[in-house]
């Protein structure tokens, strides 16, 4: 009796201890939370990702008088500390947060500017968790017409130099590779960018055209619309990406190409670049990117033969500064790459994978190196191009020369009217051409 007693009494402490742990779990186990919160600020917008341990439910809505953000989220506590932002700051002044209905989370965001909400969820990634993305858009105010005037006449003005479009690859929230050392390639590419740029601005018949100038996010397409919008007549893509094989060295130089890779590393860092848009998040209500891209993608092939001039005249340079990866231009599917209009290249300026080539892009005077070179390449290349001109006298030109090197579609291009209308109003059937033979422009 003694003995069944005591076992009783055990059992009694065990179950009793298991209700309590039980009955608290879900206090501290059940709940999901922010682990981290970070922003970006991009010259349009303002990011905000929050790092979440799965999915959550949430709802976004403002409110006036003050201008604030409200965020919303279902069964959530926060475990980090609220950023800091700068007096300075276009958009957001503060943020704060407390729990809500015992068991969820409110976010508010105090504004300085009325602002339009886009959020999405993110899946996770080599670098990071799930992740619950804000974008913040301030409201465009109501400009006057006199101003659109003054605008339009200061892009005329700009056309009478070539407009270099330098595109610093990832940023933000999408690092791109990282180095042995914990170099990123966001980070070293940007630096490289802003190199070129100043050596592009330094000549008299050019202008440089950053991308992006700043660490943030733009999304791959967006990319080849800002240079569309700079008016740019040359767009460079800049990387620094890696590979699984840590032997990999030297820079390449890849033009596009949509019927396959030219080699397995193309492949491999196309396919790596192509991913960014994954990482930084696709906005599913603009319902026209679809649209865009099957139109860019029809007409990309016009710009073909100059972008692998300008490709070559690049990659001849490189060779300069050190090993190169592959003698010959490569082809890859880079989405970047398919601008309708201006012939485009990629530049792999080495393997951030590699020890030794990782330790040259953490140098400023390697990096100067490399800008150097690629400057040289521009330069050869617009050399033998026709003298830009003005929005004006594109229109009012209606014939043009056929010059020893030109190309049907060299010409498209560098006219800014596509290879099919060209052919149609010279009622050209090939695009077989002769020197001295004169062609009628499309206005």
């Amino acid at each position: 009796m003694r003995v069944f007693s005591k076992q009783y009494r055990y059992y009694l402490a065990t179950i009793s201890a298991f209700l309590i742990l039980l009955l608290s779990f879900p206090s501290f186990a059940a709940a999901k939370q922010i682990e981290s919160l970070r922003f970006w600020t991009a010259p349009d917008h303002t990011r905000l990702v929050l790092g979440i341990t799965s999915p959550v439910e949430h709802k976004v809505f403002s409110l006036n008088n003050p201008p604030r953000l409200v965020i919303d989220l279902k069964d959530v506590v926060f475990k980090t500390s609220m950023p800091a932002f700068s007096s300075n700051h276009k958009v957001v002044s503060l943020m704060r947060q407390a729990p809500r209905n015992k068991k969820d989370l409110r976010v508010v965001i105090d504004l300085k500017t009325n602002v339009h909400a886009k959020s999405f969820l993110l899946k996770p990634n080599a670098d990071y968790g799930h992740r619950l993305v804000i974008d913040l858009y301030p409201e465009s105010k109501q400009t006057s017409k006199k101003p659109a005037v003054v605008k339009k006449a200061s892009n005329i003005a700009q056309n009478s130099k070539w407009v270099v479009a330098i595109d610093a690859g990832h940023g933000g929230e999408d690092p791109g590779a990282k180095g042995y050392r914990g170099t990123r390639e966001k980070v070293v590419v940007l630096a490289i960018a802003k190199k070129l740029a100043a050596l592009v601005n330094q000549q008299p018949n050019m202008k440089a055209y950053l991308v992006r100038s700043g660490d943030y996010y733009i999304g791959l397409r967006k990319r080849m619309e800002k240079a569309r919008r700079a008016r740019a007549d040359l767009f460079i893509s800049i990387h620094a990406d890696a590979f699984r094989d840590q032997r990999a060295r030297g820079s390449s130089v890849y033009v596009l190409s949509n019927r396959g890779a030219s080699s397995e590393a193309a492949r491999w860092l196309a396919d790596s670049a192509n991913a960014a848009d994954l990482v930084g998040g696709v906005s599913l209500d603009d319902k026209d990117d679809m649209l865009a891209s099957v139109l860019l993608d029809l007409s990309q092939n016009a710009t073909e033969d100059a972008s692998a001039t300008v490709a070559s005249e690049v990659l001849k340079n490189l060779k300069g500064v050190g090993h190169v990866h592959k003698k010959r231009v490569q082809r890859a599917g880079f989405m970047v790459l398919k601008s309708p209009d201006i012939p485009s290249i990629l530049i792999e300026t080495a393997f951030i994978s590699n020890k030794k080539e990782e330790a040259n892009l953490r140098s400023s005077r390697h990096q100067g190196k490399v800008a150097k070179a690629i400057m040289k390449g521009v330069k050869a290349y617009f050399a033998n191009q026709q003298v830009p001109s003005t929005s004006t006298s594109r229109i009012a030109k209606s014939t043009y020369k056929i010059k020893r090197g030109d190309t049907l579609s060299a010409i498209a291009v560098r006219h800014r009217v596509s290879l099919s209308s060209l052919k149609k109003l010279n009622k050209m059937q090939t695009s077989r051409i002769r020197i001295g033979q004169v062609i009628r422009i499309p206005s």
